[in-house]
């Protein structure tokens, strides 16, 4: 059974082939990183038109490196949203054509799920079997939840952000520092250079509360940069970007603890484009080991909004 995914959530128009829901065949993603750059974030209506230009060529190269044709497909599952409107709906309506013309079943499937499947996935193409029940942190650029799933199509959101996301703070921090866009992995490699104590930036921890909040945080950075005499300099650059990571993390993983305790679980799955930061993957990975944690944190290639999680998904 071939499933063709696609994902156009976003900046990135990505398609996919799974087969029986065991092996990627092909992952195929077309990133907008230079279109949007010299905005400073993602312009929707030039997203969208990008996706329009790309979503056929990309297929064609899924199904090319998957060595199989259109005729070959069992369904196409594609992301509905959550998203950018302009841009779902360039993905929904080609999956639709699709579905239509070949008769074949047209599967849809939430982002966030595909994102908890995504912890399923091996950058050499096998597909691992995680077990239930798990924890699932999803964070990336636009959200920041833990969810208890339970089983496939089992799952239950324990918190989430109650503004930014910690990848959108990631990039609105950069911004601030004038690093450019996309601001994530240049705060990562950054921070490896800075003092992650220079600073003493807010943790909303919201005891009793598994939510998340980082608007605070992201104001605490900017009023910091204001009041420095000293914001050109590359130390200084550096210290901010270490501490304000920190924050992050400190809040992330305390989080994480908490649900891990408190629902009694002992497998934890990471997700989404900021399970890719260096530091938050080695300190998820020494909390693991300290309480004797099961992680499973998928590539970074495969953490970032791909189609294989979606097709994946759209198996089950």
């Amino acid at each position: 059974m071939f499933i063709l995914g696609i994902d156009t959530s976003c900046d990135d128009t990505a398609a996919a082939v799974i087969e029986d829901g065991r092996r990627i065949l092909s992952n195929i993603v077309s990133t907008q990183e230079t279109i949007h750059r010299k905005y400073g974030g993602i312009v929707p209506e030039l997203a969208s038109r990008r996706h329009i230009e790309m979503i056929w060529p990309v297929t064609e190269e899924a199904l090319r490196v998957a060595g199989i044709a259109l005729r070959d497909l069992s369904g196409i599952a594609v992301c509905y949203g959550p998203g950018l409107i302009g841009s779902l709906l360039v993905g929904c309506s080609f999956a639709k054509a699709i579905s239509y013309s070949r008769g074949i079943p047209l599967i849809p499937v939430n982002h966030i799920e595909g994102h908890i499947f995504s912890s399923f996935l091996k950058e050499d193409g096998s597909v691992l079997d995680t077990g239930f029940p798990f924890l699932a942190l999803i964070i990336s650029g636009g959200h920041t939840s833990l969810y208890r799933v339970d089983g496939f199509g089992l799952y239950r959101e324990l918190g989430k952000t109650r503004d930014d996301a910690a990848g959108e703070a990631f990039d609105k921090v950069a911004k601030l520092l004038g690093l450019g866009y996309p601001g994530g992995p240049v705060i990562d490699r950054l921070a490896k250079e800075g003092n992650p104590e220079a600073m003493t930036f807010p943790r909303a921890y919201l005891p009793g509360s598994y939510d998340f909040s980082f608007s605070g945080l992201k104001t605490a950075v900017r009023l910091e940069i204001q009041g420095s005499v000293s914001r050109k300099s590359e130390g200084f650059v550096r210290d901010i970007a270490a501490s304000f990571q920190a924050a992050v993390i400190d809040v992330v993983i305390k989080k994480v603890e908490w649900a891990l305790k408190d629902e009694g679980l002992n497998v934890l799955a990471i997700s989404g484009g900021v399970g890719a930061n260096s530091s938050l993957r080695s300190g998820l990975v020494t909390m693991a080991k300290n309480w004797g944690i099961k992680l499973f944190i998928p590539p970074p290639s495969i953490c970032t909004d791909n189609a294989a999680m979606i097709a994946l998904a759209g198996y089950h």
